[in-house]
């Protein structure tokens, strides 16, 4: 039997570990990310809670269900949401579509529009809004003869809600697409399906973890803007007034309370986010590499 003459280093050559950082290094620095985490995210949401239930459960559901325009500002903002969420959807997946699947002039344009958003300040956006739908805005003449009001009504804050949440949907589909292909679509378009069996029995099933991940971060988005809606609301009373717009409100009539409690639903929905983002964020992920690992298998 001959030995194994790559058993043993040779001569003069030392073995290399995995490099550690001095525990010293890793204490300091774990240390500063939780006392940043600690004083800009947990005692702020920990504040919240503790202002709007310090008066009492009584206090903290009168000031949610007594006041009228509370509970306006609490339905229309349950109304603007979900309508930007569903818009934003539709596009979001037609995009994605796009981009993933063909390759045309104007392709990184494109991509690089859906992440305006991202770059232009909400107020801005509102302000944009503002120019083209209002009085004396660029469509302003054309719809005040036809009497439509865009802003200062609830489809303006609807289309500023839809500008700044464009990218989540779109952005989160993207990259899933890509990495799933489209040799199951071809597979089906082979056999028979049309397009719209295609998207609801091959498409849809493979990019639903992805597309509920989109959703939960978009609606999150929806309901707590502030800038691009104050801009293009108004501020009616019972008429353009959401969640944040509200709590603002009452945070400069000094009803602190009240305030705090219209912030605290909103930062438990931020909460709850949260949790399903995980979720959904892992479940994602899984399935992306099983679909990957199925991809080698068939190579």
């Amino acid at each position: 039997m001959q030995p194994n003459k790559h058993r043993h280093a040779p001569p003069g050559m030392k073995r290399l570990g995995a490099r550690q950082d001095p525990p010293w290094v890793r204490v300091l620095l774990t240390s500063l990310a939780v006392a940043v985490v600690g004083v800009l995210v947990v005692v702020p949401v920990v504040n919240v809670f503790y202002q709007a239930l310090k008066p009492g459960l009584s206090v903290y559901w009168r000031n949610l269900t007594a006041d009228p325009e509370t509970r306006h500002a609490i339905m229309l903002t349950l109304i603007v949401a979900p309508t930007a969420v569903v818009a934003n959807v539709i596009f979001g997946i037609a995009a994605a579509w796009t981009i993933a699947r063909f390759r045309f002039p104007g392709r990184t344009l494109l991509i690089s529009l859906i992440d305006l958003p991202f770059s232009v300040s909400p107020v801005v956006a509102g302000l944009m809004l503002l120019l083209i739908f209002g009085m004396q805005g660029v469509l302003g003449p054309w719809l005040r003869e036809h009497d439509i009001r865009i802003v200062f009504a609830v489809p303006g804050l609807i289309l500023a809600t839809m500008f700044v949440t464009l990218p989540f949907v779109a952005r989160e589909l993207l990259p899933v697409m890509e990495a799933l292909g489209d040799e199951e679509e071809v597979a089906a378009v082979s056999l028979g399906a049309n397009a719209w069996q295609m998207f609801f029995r091959v498409t849809l099933p493979n990019i639903k973890w992805g597309l509920l991940y989109g959703v939960i971060l978009c609606n999150a988005r929806a309901m707590g803007e502030f800038g691009a809606v104050y801009v293009v609301s108004g501020r009616i009373e019972r008429q353009t007034y959401t969640m944040p717009l509200r709590v603002e409100k009452l945070f400069q009539d000094y009803d602190n309370p009240a305030s705090f409690a219209v912030a605290s639903v909103l930062t438990f929905l931020a909460l709850i986010t949260l949790v399903v983002k995980v979720f959904l964020e892992r479940r994602t992920h899984a399935e992306l590499a099983e679909a990957a690992a199925l991809r080698q298998t068939g190579e």
